[in-house]
């Protein structure tokens, strides 16, 4: 892109006016300069050929003997003035005070062929105006009624005035020029900052409305193309407005509803959980059929509790309810006694030493959720490692089957999402990972997933050493 492109749209205004003013002015000016230059110059031209031809009547009437230097000479006198120098030529003689390198061959061919001629030429860096005309004698005869004398008679007129009147239309025209490129900028400026203002308005209430701020509106001026700009914006983000009200609404209503049924069911649950504990009890003594069908029973009633508990969990996050009990724990002390009180036979790095102050029933959720989701989904054997700086402590939990496809990274912390689509179900509730990542945010730290290089997956947790409440 070029550096034009990445001007503000005030600067193109500006130097569009400024360009087109510019350009308006220079033609106009120039166009005039030049018809007015030529018309003055054209002018004089005339009057000075009209002023010479009456000046050579009174050289009439021309000797019919041989015309004598003595003779030139007093024509030339006759005809030299302040403002003009003349030259009198016939045969190989001349008179007169004109140079003769003022003549060019173009202005004496005309001459010497019968006609009245002129030519600016340059005499010594100053223009001047050369004119030249022959002299004829009249015969009285009706079919050739004059004959060349042979005289040639040549001018050479200052052009001083024409000349200083052709410099000050040429001042005139770059003083028009500088005021109209003037008058241009403050019209610029002035039409920049109209059609900028409403820009400007439309920009800040885009910005508002980008940040949250359904309300943003902006105010509807005139009706332009701005002003339908303006109408069509504020319809926009009335209906973008209405639109995520509705969305705010569903979302606290299906929340609600899911709190509310979590909820209800946690009293029914713990006591048919009550029941199938004792039922296991029995399990071994029961034919083989019931027994099976006592121990699914009691397997699908643990799990139904557990997938109850999270939905409440998970709705404690989603209203903002969910808080930390924090206390100073040995961190690896900590880790230890949730892969024992499961029963998670990993292989662990844990040193001990390590402090942080967090919360330890939160981190006990994050600890069992990662590393059965590791022994369920991933391949044995799991290793569990800790170590810590002065910032953080940092847990990570690797197992080694297939690792995690480049598809589901993005999403391996979203609630109920499933890598295998034709999975009906899984052992798990689908919402471990996403309150593991809820419980590491809610402590200001981060979890993350990959992949090792050597193969399998890795989820790694990283936690402030004070957690700030």
């Amino acid at each position: 892109m070029t550096g034009w492109q990445f001007r503000g749209l005030r600067t193109r205004l500006l130097v569009a006016f400024a360009l087109l003013s510019v350009f308006t002015a220079v033609a106009v000016a120039g166009i005039g300069y030049v018809r007015a230059r030529d018309g003055i110059l054209q002018r004089t031209q005339d009057n000075a050929a009209v002023e010479m031809t009456n000046q050579l009547k009174q050289l009439y009437p021309l000797p019919r003997r041989p015309v004598d230097t003595g003779a030139l000479q007093s024509a030339a006198d006759r005809l030299n003035s302040r403002k003009n120098s003349a030259l009198v030529t016939s045969g190989g003689h001349s008179a007169g005070t004109m140079p003769a390198s003022a003549i060019t061959p173009d202005l004496r061919g005309a001459v010497q062929a019968g006609r009245v001629a002129w030519q600016r030429v340059d005499v010594g860096g100053v223009t001047q105006l050369a004119l030249g005309s022959p002299l004829l004698i009249s015969t009285g005869d009706r079919r050739n009624p004059t004959i060349p004398s042979g005289i040639e008679v040549y001018e050479l007129r200052n052009l001083d005035a024409e000349i200083e009147a052709v410099n000050g239309l040429a001042r005139n025209a770059w003083l028009a020029g500088g005021a109209a490129l003037v008058v241009a900028l403050v019209l610029a400026v002035l039409a920049a900052s109209s059609v900028l203002r409403p820009v400007g308005e439309l920009q800040r209430a885009a910005r508002r409305l980008g940040a949250g701020d359904l309300d943003a509106r902006i105010t509807v001026r005139g009706s332009d193309e701005l002003a339908s700009v303006a109408e069509t914006f504020n319809s926009t983000a009335e209906s973008l407005q209405r639109h995520v009200g509705e969305l705010r609404r569903m979302e606290a209503d299906a929340r609600r509803f899911v709190a509310d049924v979590s909820h209800e069911l946690r009293t029914p649950l713990a006591a048919m959980t009550a029941v199938t504990d004792m039922l296991d009890a029995e399990a071994e003594r029961l034919p083989d059929a019931a027994g099976e069908a006592v121990r699914l029973v009691s397997q699908e009633t643990h799990n139904l509790a557990r997938l109850v508990n999270d939905l409440i969990e998970v709705t404690r996050f989603d209203s903002g309810t969910a808080s930390l009990a924090v206390d100073d724990v040995d961190v690896a002390e900590a880790v230890r006694a949730t892969l024992r009180a499961r029963g998670f036979a990993v292989e662990t790095d844990l040193p001990d030493g390590i402090r942080a102050r967090v919360d330890p029933r939160r981190l006990d959720v994050i600890v069992a959720n990662l590393v059965g989701n590791a022994l369920r989904h991933g391949g044995e054997p799991v290793t569990v490692r800790l170590w810590g700086d002065q910032g953080g402590i940092t847990l990570s939990v690797e197992d080694s089957g297939s690792g995690l496809d480049e598809a589901v990274l993005p999403h391996v912390f979203a609630r109920f999402y499933k890598a295998d689509t034709a999975r009906s179900r899984s052992e798990g509730s689908g919402l471990g990972l996403a309150i593991a990542w809820e419980n590491a945010r809610l402590h200001h730290g981060e979890l993350t997933a990959g992949n090792r290089p050597g193969g399998g997956a890795v989820f790694t947790l990283w936690l402030p050493r004070e957690v700030r409440q």
